[in-house]
């Protein structure tokens, strides 16, 4: 699979990038909402990651935009944000599937693999 990341916090990012790396995924990485949106547009990726706390546009605002120009790729939104009216908005927001951080690495991968089975099969 090939995965964009869309998150601000380094360490975050070197953990998700290593995992998946090793899972035998692919993983560009953009560590603010516009390089990230400028990059889901301009990219084709099987899933994104995206985190909500994002500098200069948030994670929400990045997906709306990316649903409203009709792309459709799965959005697995990984956020501190865990109240039940945070991960509701995140889903009304665009989002397939939400994930609150500390997190387990086996969970995000078995979710993303969930969202790509379920792209996958949908007729184009």
């Amino acid at each position: 699979m090939r995965i964009l990341l869309i998150e601000d916090d380094q360490e975050t990012a070197d953990y998700l990038r290593k995992g998946l790396a090793e899972s035998g995924h692919v993983a560009d990485h953009a560590a603010s909402g516009p390089d990230g949106l400028a990059q889901a547009l301009a990219g084709r990726y099987d899933a994104l990651i995206v985190d909500r706390m994002l500098p200069g546009m948030d994670g929400l605002s990045v997906i709306r935009v990316l649903r409203e120009e009709k792309l459709t790729t799965p959005v697995l939104i990984l956020s501190a944000l865990g109240q039940v009216n945070d991960r509701v908005r995140g889903l009304r927001a665009g989002g397939d599937d939400y994930l609150v951080k500390p997190f387990a690495f086996s969970e995000l991968l078995a979710r993303l693999e969930a969202l790509a089975r379920r792209s996958s099969s949908d007729p184009k």
